[in-house]
């Protein structure tokens, strides 16, 4: 199932998203074009004042790296088909913008020389393309003459298109580590009667995937080309994913996807902001189920990340300097491993050692179960300061069956919870 080398990917666990378009210039949502199905003659307005004079490439690279992340994926072209590179197949590019710039050169060497590993998102969907046929998702889905419209569009051309583009990104831009396309959604199971959509065949998924791998062999590919066995991992998208994912028993590579907010593209009048606490522990969480997290970010109409964004990534860099041995080359923990109450567990195999992220706060004792026998010695990650372990008998607790005491191994914690927003202790194992 895939051929790209995910070693890395499994070891950095942490990226960050970049959704960045004409639809920051609107502000209202990445699919405002779609939502308020608004035609090109109207949505041009975004494309005339596309300017984004404050773009600082640099100063996003050292934001997501201070962060603790290791890659990143930005959007070369969303749904809304326009580009931000000098594409030699449209005009629809920033470089015919105010902007008159190649924005994604430009976002690769900054980010490269943070030393981050570059991801390209690239759409599918294309509602400028004057050859991509209008379905149930278009823009123009509602329009009165939408067949009339059709019977003009050849849906081969714009399959010649996607595949030129895309040979064109991973010819141009040096070494490209992962190609997140996006997305298909063919008629089937669940989809509304009448639904027309679009899926492997429209793309041409088979051979665009066989041209993606002869031009970059080692780059890991999502999976939503709407295809069963060629991808290299899972894309779970705004949503808590209960446990471990496997594929027929067996587990795979996977990536969960989240804003900060409910819209991938700035949104300036949302309200919705996770907090540092809860994205922490959202990264904590998608680890301990052997995920990464690749957290989104809206970049504003002038080219700057949002302050709300660069507050809330100021504060996982916080807890990341400190605690990042619990994310980078960790996974879930082995069979038997049992999470104190209220906690998640991270485990590194190369160093064997293991993470327990407490998520609330118990008073003094952390009752530990299926791996008391195991410990060698533990600290806290954030000061590296001794956690005692101890055997505690509970001599006047009984239970239905028995009159003897209860005895059980707990990590003795100071009363006053340490002075982050996610307290670890790291556990060295014995051998």
């Amino acid at each position: 199932m895939g051929k790209g080398d995910s070693r890395w990917f499994v070891h950095d666990r942490f990226g960050m998203f970049i959704h960045w378009g004409l639809y920051a210039l609107p502000a209202r949502h990445e699919w405002v074009k779609h939502v308020e199905e608004i035609p090109d003659e109207k949505y041009d307005i975004y494309f005339k004042h596309f300017n984004p004079d404050l773009f600082d490439p640099a100063q996003w690279a050292k934001t997501a790296k201070q962060a603790g992340m290791k890659y990143v994926v930005i959007t070369t072209k969303h749904h809304e088909g326009f580009c931000l590179w000098d594409s030699a197949y449209t005009d629809y590019k920033a470089t015919n913008t105010p902007a008159k710039r190649d924005l994604i050169r430009e976002f690769v060497d900054a980010f490269r020389a943070e030393g981050l590993k570059i991801g390209f998102y690239y759409s599918l969907i294309d509602w400028h393309h004057p050859h991509f046929t209008i379905d149930s998702v278009h823009p123009l889905r509602n329009h009165p003459e939408r067949e009339k419209l059709n019977s003009s569009r050849d849906m081969s051309k714009y399959r010649e298109y996607l595949h030129n583009q895309v040979r064109e990104l991973l010819t141009n831009y040096g070494k490209i580590d992962i190609l997140w396309c996006d997305f298909s959604y063919p008629a089937g199971p669940g989809r509304p009667a009448g639904w027309v959509g679009k899926g492997r065949q429209d793309w041409d998924s088979e051979n665009l995937v066989k041209m993606i791998r002869s031009i970059q062999p080692h780059i890991l590919i999502n999976n939503r080309l709407d295809l069963e066995n060629e991808w290299d991992f899972l894309t779970p998208e705004q949503i808590d994913v209960p446990e471990a994912l496997t594929v027929d028993g067996k587990p795979v590579v996977w990536e969960a996807c989240h804003t900060f907010s409910g819209s991938w593209g700035y949104h300036r009048d949302q309200a919705t902001w996770k907090s540092v606490d809860v994205l922490v522990r959202m990264l904590i969480d998608i680890v301990s189920k052997g995920g990464n997290l690749l957290l989104n970010v809206g970049p504003t109409a002038r080219g700057e990340f949002d302050a709300r964004a660069t507050e809330r990534l100021a504060g996982i860099g916080e807890w990341m300097k400190r605690h990042s041995r619990s994310i980078y080359g960790c996974t879930r923990a082995p069979e038997g491993f049992i999470p104190p109450k209220d906690c998640r567990l991270t485990y590194n195999p190369e160093t064997n050692r293991l993470y327990v992220h407490i998520f609330a706060w118990p008073y003094v004792f952390l009752p530990i179960k299926g791996f008391e026998d195991r410990i060698e010695y533990a600290q806290f990650l954030h000061d590296g300061s001794e956690v005692f372990v101890r055997k505690i008998d509970y001599p006047y607790v009984r239970t239905k069956n028995t009159e003897d005491k209860i005895t059980m191994t707990s990590f003795i914690l100071p009363v006053v919870k340490p002075d982050v927003c996610v307290p670890v202790i790291e556990v060295f194992l014995k051998k």
